[in-house]
């Protein structure tokens, strides 16, 4: 009796709301977040207005039933410092992300040849795109970072302000997804924003880029390598790439002089005293370039050009652009920096990092993953260690450190 006399006002609540009857009831009181089903049914109605279908909208929100409180902790993390230039470069371009770069340039050479030919977009950068959103693909695997987009993003709709303009007309695009059949709901995963796939689009960038280079009448960046490559190509192509050119060049700087801001022909560069590292000619001395000294003058220095600014496109940071291109000009076998980063302690190869973790994690400091990534738990375990072995606390992945490690 009980349970009819619930079902009638959940149907009623259903009809005024719009919201069918089937979604409510799969919500247990255990389980479902009522303020939460409550903003679901009010957004029923603005996904409709939107061209989405009552049973593609039914169907997304099935297994939802309550906020993600991990999207919610993750969207309000503030890191608790700055990290310094070279620790951000030192993360996504090394030695292995540079020698797996090189692995898929041969395994997927004939794709990457018809969408080099297609949208005329260097090969090298697309591999380094798809290094730096998703470690060629390998956080796909990770089913601690990867989310139910549809979930995610009404979350965030729902519970965060400041994103909440933002993750509604996401989750609009994540619907007209599904609506189109490229995808579905259980396959629809993503990062805790919604970057979706092996090239980390969000919804919108994934309405407006996507491609089905792989001919089988399915967008899908999620499973299809030449897709998700296809469609980080068409994004710079439609973002004015220039084909044959390059993002840049490091470059010398005299010492003592001071350089105007903005941008100059690569010629009046020249006339200024800047030099192309290891001492090769510029192409064109006519093309237009900014200068970039992200660690300062005693660091290294860069001349960017066209190009530079449409990787912007893809993520607005300068650092993002910068390491896109390092990273591809190893991949292609140009070569690292001539002058590296301003680091104070000596750098680690990649297996080394990995190594430091292992011998942290051995005396009890360090309980994460051995990838060779430092973040906020490898600083705080170096730390630790340091605090103890009566070193400096500067957390710095240090040959210093790994050779006290080394002797113990």
């Amino acid at each position: 009796m009980l349970v009819r006399k619930t079902a009638t006002r959940l149907a009623s609540f259903a009809a005024a709301a719009g919201l069918s009857l089937a979604l409510l009831l799969s919500a247990s009181p255990a389980s479902a977040d009522a303020g939460f089903q409550r903003w679901i049914a009010g957004f029923r109605s603005t996904a409709t207005q939107s061209g989405i279908s009552k049973a593609t909208f039914d169907r997304a929100f099935r297994n939802v039933r309550d906020v993600d409180a991990e999207v919610l902790e993750k969207a309000r993390y503030q890191p608790e410092f700055t990290a310094p230039v070279w620790d951000y470069f030192d993360n996504r371009v090394h030695d292995q992300s540079v020698a797996t770069g090189r692995a898929m340039a041969r395994k997927w050479k004939p794709w990457l040849d018809r969408i080099e030919a297609r949208f005329g977009v260097d090969r090298h950068i697309l591999l380094a795109i798809w290094s730096m959103e998703s470690n060629y693909g390998e956080i796909l695997k990770n089913d601690q970072v990867m989310r139910n987009v549809v979930r995610s993003l009404a979350t965030l709709a729902y519970a965060d302000k400041r994103r909440a303009k933002f993750a509604r007309t996401q989750l609009i695009s994540a619907l007209k997804i599904l609506q189109s059949g490229d995808i579905d709901e259980s396959h629809l995963m993503g990062s805790w924003a919604g970057a979706m796939g092996h090239t980390q689009f969000i919804p919108t960038s994934y309405q407006h880029y996507a491609v089905d280079m792989d001919g089988n009448g399915k967008r899908d960046i999620w499973n299809s390598i030449p897709d998700a490559l296809a469609t980080a190509a068409n994004l710079l192509h439609k973002n004015g790439w220039q084909t044959g050119r390059t993002w840049g060049y490091e470059v010398t700087l005299p010492a003592g002089r001071k350089f105007p801001a903005g941008s100059l022909s690569l010629a009046k560069w020249q006339g200024l005293g800047l030099t192309r590292a290891r001492s090769k000619p510029f192409p064109s001395s006519s093309d237009i370039a900014e200068l970039k000294v992200p660690d300062g003058r005693q660091g290294p220095a860069f001349l960017v050009t066209k190009n530079f600014s449409v990787l912007k496109r893809y993520n607005n940071a300068d650092k993002y652009a910068l390491a896109v291109g390092l990273l591809a000009d190893e991949i292609a076998g140009y070569g690292g920096l001539v002058r590296d980063w301003n680091r104070p302690f000596t750098k680690l190869s990649f297996e080394e990092k990995q190594e430091l973790q292992q011998r942290l994690s051995a005396y009890g400091y360090y309980d994460g993953k051995f990838d060779g990534k430092i973040g906020q738990g490898s600083r705080a375990a170096i730390m630790a260690f340091q605090a103890k072995a009566g070193m400096e606390q500067d957390g710095h992945p240090s040959m210093e450190v790994l050779s006290v490690l080394r002797k113990r």
